[in-house]
């Protein structure tokens, strides 16, 4: 730049020893303007190498997963015309016709966290009666002693405003109208386990699992009073993966582990989470199913059930779980409600035996190994094709099948 001003300095002295004043006036005007285009090329080359720094968007800060007390569970609205006597299971039939190995989790809605129907007695006398039977069914670590006692106080909340005509909040703890029961949930120590209380409330099997320093997560307390068909004495303490290994859960670490433990983690406040299962149990007792062992056996399994010649002593056995977390203490709650129906009874709903009997038949062979499907797969499967032939001949259209999940 500073040659091309010399260059111009030089040209303008050698033109003016020689030029008349016009050619004087019009020389300065030339000049001048191509000054202005110099000053001009050099403001904008000044930008061009040193520009304006932009001021750039804040980056988003990736929200904690929980922070205490900052969610509050929302209040439910009533259930609409519950009765004791009237309200029936909600029939989940959650079968298909194909089976894969998922976790099958769904969005929850805040209004279904807990379900009570007419069986609410049944099942409220039943672990009662467990509860005197054995002394192993529940427990609560130390270190998940607050997580339990903050599952109660949500159920303090929560039922009352769900199921009006059952509970009642009270001043120290929650009263069920129905049985005559009182529970103190306020005074410290409690006198009965809080993981027990809870599921006295309710008609589900509850756990709750904590945090380790690995970052895993553990069984850490619980009141397993209708599992039927695994003990809390063998898992608490352990955990998720070993959990579901020491199961031998199908494909658990192929198709599940990395993925429940991401979920576990992440699992926030305020995205509770529903899934459903089923199996076939070869007898009567929602409590504990003995065809696979005494409940005190060293080691149970399907290996010790004889085969089933009956099918009127086959029951569907559906578990419906939700998941959530904790809002004050973190911890992640499982409820675990048992639906226990006849074969013979729900083979008798539209679609259920065809489909039902396409589900097991879709078993891979290390899922019918869980499930016990050589103790009573020929015969149940028999029974459904007979019950699917005779609703189709009874005019069953199969185009109407509704595609829904759970069905």
């Amino acid at each position: 730049m500073a040659q091309t001003i010399d260059g111009i300095v030089q040209y303008v002295q050698s033109y003016a020893s020689n030029a008349t004043q016009r050619e004087y006036i019009l020389m300065a005007a030339a000049v001048i303007f191509l000054g202005q285009i110099i000053l001009i090329s050099v403001k904008v080359g000044q930008v061009l190498l040193n520009p304006v720094p932009q001021p750039q968007p804040a980056k988003k800060k990736s929200k904690a997963v929980w922070t205490p007390g900052e969610f509050s569970t929302p209040t439910p609205d009533e259930y609409p015309d519950w009765d004791i006597k009237l309200t029936k299971p909600l029939p989940y039939r959650p079968f298909k016709h194909n089976y894969h190995v998922t976790m099958g989790i769904r969005s929850m809605n805040w209004d279904d966290w807990i379900e009570l129907d007419n069986e609410f007695l049944d099942y409220h006398e039943r672990k009662k009666q467990r509860l005197t039977e054995r002394d192993d069914l529940v427990a609560t670590d130390p270190t998940a002693y607050d997580s339990a006692c903050e599952l109660l106080e949500e159920f303090r909340d929560w039922l009352p405003n769900r199921y009006p005509s059952v509970f009642k909040r009270t001043a120290i703890g929650i009263d069920n109208i129905i049985t005559g029961e009182s529970f103190n949930t306020t005074e410290r120590p409690l006198k009965r386990d809080p993981m027990e209380i809870a599921a006295l409330l309710v008609q589900d099997d509850l756990a709750i699992m904590l945090p380790g320093p690995d970052k895993q997560y553990y069984l850490k307390a619980g009141c397993i009073l209708l599992a039927g068909f695994w003990r809390l004495k063998d898992k608490l303490g352990m955990p998720l993966s070993e959990i579901h290994t020491s199961g031998d859960v199908p494909q658990f670490r192929e198709k599940l582990q990395v993925s429940m433990e991401r979920f576990f983690v992440k699992l926030r406040c305020e995205k509770p989470v529903v899934r459903n299962n089923y199996f076939i149990q070869t007898d009567n007792d929602l409590g504990w199913s003995n065809a696979i062992g005494p409940e005190d056996s060293e080691t149970i399994g399907w290996y010790t059930a004889a085969e089933a010649t009956d099918v009127s002593k086959l029951y569907f056995r559906s578990e419906r779980q939700s998941l959530r977390r904790l809002p004050i203490s973190g911890g992640v709650v499982f409820t675990i409600r048992t639906y226990f129906v006849p074969i013979v009874k729900i083979a008798q709903e539209p679609y259920v035996p065809g489909r039902l009997a396409d589900g097991i038949r879709a078993w891979a062979d290390d899922v019918s190994l869980y499930k016990g499907k050589e103790k009573y797969g020929d015969l149940i499967l028999s029974y459904l094709d007979e019950q699917h032939k005779k609703q189709l001949s009874n005019g069953l259209d199969m185009t109407k099948e509704p595609s829904v999940y759970p069905f």
